[in-house]
């Protein structure tokens, strides 16, 4: 099967993080067999640099890929990671978690309909070709009507997100309402392979680039992790 794992890594992002997190990128892409492509330019100009992520919809498209995986550059990532398209059925979308969609989102059509108040985390997601309208680009809404629609919560307005950094969470997470895509989180994945206390990610979001590089660093050496050895 093919593979592809997708980063964002436009205008040279934070060189220290990834000084950091890509070798394990790296080397989790040469372990389940996947090629990585970064996405480095702007398609989308008017729209908040993490809309760039949705370029994934034409690129999961040209590249044919049978699993498509995409992964912040700030994410890192347990040498020992299972390849999660292994026990993932092909119409079924994964992510490492979830929010309730409510608290943050305003409701439209397609939430209401669809029920399940999914919120999703786009920081670590796995769909197949089968499932690529989970990146379909906006085509109804506006940068305006989405602002008007997003709303982070307390502890991100206390922090450095602002709202414009959620929208490519409030677009997938529209997308998996609109299309009734099948979803699963990471929690319930481990817990199937008799995982349930696996800490295989390290992600935080909340924070400043300079306290990232110092937690990253806690973690590698808290995981034991030597980079040179992978």
């Amino acid at each position: 099967m093919k593979k592809t794992i997708y980063t964002l890594n436009i205008n040279n992002y934070a060189p220290a993080i990834l000084a950091l997190t890509r070798p394990y990128l790296e080397f989790y892409a040469k372990r389940i067999g996947a090629e990585i492509v970064d996405i480095t330019e702007r398609k989308y100009p008017d729209m908040p640099i993490v809309y760039e992520k949705l370029q994934i919809y034409d690129l999961a498209q040209e590249n044919g890929s049978d699993w498509n995986i995409y992964v912040d550059s700030d994410c890192l990532i347990h040498p020992e990671t299972l390849d999660f398209t292994n026990f993932l059925p092909k119409d079924t979308v994964m992510q490492v978690g979830h929010d309730m969609a409510n608290i943050r989102w305003k409701y439209d059509k397609y939430f209401l309909r669809d029920g399940r108040n999914i919120g999703t985390c786009n920081w670590f997601t796995i769909f197949s070709d089968w499932c690529i309208d989970m990146y379909k680009p906006l085509e109804d809404m506006t940068l305006e009507e989405c602002r008007n629609s997003m709303f982070p919560t307390v502890v991100e307005r206390n922090t450095v997100v602002d709202t414009d950094h959620l929208i490519d969470d409030f677009v997938i997470s529209r997308n998996v309402a609109r299309f009734g895509l099948k979803y699963t989180n990471l929690k319930d994945v481990l817990e199937k392979v008799a995982l349930p206390e696996a800490q295989f990610f390290h992600h935080e979001y909340t924070i400043t680039t300079d306290e990232k590089v110092k937690n990253l660093q806690l973690v590698i050496e808290k995981w034991a992790l030597n980079k040179s050895k992978f």
